[in-house]
């Protein structure tokens, strides 16, 4: 078993769609019609699969975000996205490093619909996310 992607509701497709993809995202492909409304499948560079679904229903009303808690995304260089992003208009809070190293980095952003990001520039030699060794 494995979690394949999460599906996010947005309220306005396009706007949503260009902030994921200057966030780094790319464009898989889409289903336009189903019972949840047009469903666009976003994967970030070198990944294999769908990570992302934008759910967009015009008829469905106000998005609340607060249901969601965040998404975590791992960059290489979190600086330089941090300055990529904000070039693009993107804003991201400063970066902290959470243990004070030089190497590990986080910060948060907001979607246009309020779901909360939080990137992570893992320590070298760190796994490609979390592991129980993370917690001992």
């Amino acid at each position: 078993m494995r979690t394949l992607h999460i599906g996010l509701r947005v309220r306005d497709l396009n706007r949503s769609l260009s902030f994921y993809t200057t966030l780094g995202y790319e464009l898989v492909g889409a289903v336009p019609e189903t019972e949840f409304g047009s469903l666009t499948m976003l994967k970030l560079p070198g990944d294999a699969f769908v990570s992302i679904e934008l759910v967009y229903d015009a008829a469905a009303g106000a998005i609340d975000a607060r249901g969601l808690n965040h998404l975590v995304v791992q960059v290489e260089d979190l600086h330089a996205t941090v300055a990529r992003l904000g070039a693009s208009g993107i804003d991201a809070e400063a970066p902290s490093s959470p243990n004070g190293s030089a190497d590990f980095w986080t910060t948060w952003l907001t979607d246009p619909d309020g779901y909360r990001i939080e990137l992570v520039q893992w320590p070298a030699g760190h796994a490609d996310g979390l592991t129980a060794a993370d917690f001992r």
